[in-house]
């Protein structure tokens, strides 16, 4: 039977993203030399170590349009006053796209840390320490509720005083603070403006890219937004990186295999979150193995087939959406401690 699998490759140090359907299953692991550390019946997992190294073989989730984004952000920056940076609280250095310090160069920067009801609080003051530290604030938003905005438009005057205050000496009629948002997909965008507007601006969804071309939006507070689809960075550098990225979908699940991906964030979870592992799946114990803790969690949600098999496809749905609602519990995946220099 043919299945998908998900390798993360290892090439010249960049971790790429690799989807292959697999047709004739031990032929095709010999040919490319890679190694089965998982196997049952027709599930398995398999980890690649050097076996991609053509430059030409690189393979990242990078649609076009997000090279035609990031073009028109560097287009549009000179029409704007500040930039807003939106990152996602779980993973603030995951989500930032290493593209933002170059293209906003000397632009005033503010910091959005969304979905931050679903970060572990703790976690999340340390990072709004983080960026205090750099001189930036940044500004822990909950879109559901609505907590935070008010925080953003009192900031985007702030930063931009100076500036208003120069265009008013100069006798300059007084105009919007123009700003422009912008993020890796999936981060909460359109939800934010939403609700800055009062009304549903843009499309919204739980699926990344969602928002498409470009807009002008009138905000409250004295506020014009440029808006700006997602843009998201041609390579990803670390596995680490890419991994939280997919574990919080701001990579699509259609073109991964949730199955591996969960196995993932399980063995991440059961390294910093055991006891809100345990406690969500009603465990007494967690396995020796990411791949045996799956395997308890799907006996105990009773997910097992007609065949009396373990249905890994729906326990890895579970899981990863779980995660993603805050179900397992408030959970940050990265601190500023794990940032690599």
């Amino acid at each position: 039977m043919s299945m998908f699998i998900l390798a993360f490759i290892q090439a010249k140090k960049t971790i790429l993203w690799y989807n292959r359907k697999v047709k004739n299953k031990m032929n095709e692991f010999d040919l490319h030399k890679g190694v089965i550390i998982m196997a049952r019946g027709d599930k398995m997992r398999v980890d690649y170590d050097d076996y991609l190294r053509d430059d030409n073989l690189h393979i990242n989730w990078y649609p076009g349009h997000m090279k035609k984004t990031r073009d028109l952000v560097r287009e549009n920056l000179k029409l704007v006053d500040v930039v807003v940076e939106l990152l996602d609280a779980r993973i603030p250095f995951s989500s930032k796209n290493p593209d933002i310090d170059k293209l906003a160069g000397n632009k005033p920067r503010v910091v959005i840390l969304n979905k931050s009801d679903l970060a572990d609080r703790a976690k999340l003051d340390k990072w709004i320490k983080y960026y205090k530290d750099q001189g930036i604030k940044a500004i822990p938003i909950d879109t559901m509720k609505g907590m935070g905005l008010n925080k953003l438009i009192d900031e985007c005057r702030n930063v931009t005083k100076d500036k208003m205050d120069a265009l008013k000496e100069k006798g300059r009629k007084e105009r919007p603070i123009r700003i422009m948002i912008v993020g890796v997909p999936n981060v909460g965008k359109s939800s934010i403006i939403n609700k800055l507007t009062g009304r549903k601006s843009a499309v919204t969804g739980d699926r990344p890219g969602v928002t498409k071309g470009k807009q002008w939006v009138r905000l409250k507070g004295n506020l014009e937004l440029l808006d700006t689809p997602g843009i998201l960075w041609p390579k990803f550098e670390d596995q680490e990186i890419a991994l939280n990225l997919a574990f919080c979908r701001a990579i699509k699940d259609e073109i991964l295999d949730v199955d591996t991906l969960a196995l993932r964030l399980i063995a991440k979870l059961m390294e910093i979150e055991p006891e809100k592992l345990k406690t969500r799946y009603k465990l007494e114990n967690l396995g020796e193995s990411d791949i045996e803790t799956m395997d308890m969690i799907g006996y105990k949600r009773g997910f097992v087939t007609g065949k009396k098999e373990l249905d890994y496809t729906r326990i890895a749905t579970t899981v990863l959406n779980e995660f993603r609602d805050g179900k397992i519990g408030k959970i940050s995946l990265e601190v500023p401690d794990d940032i690599k220099n």
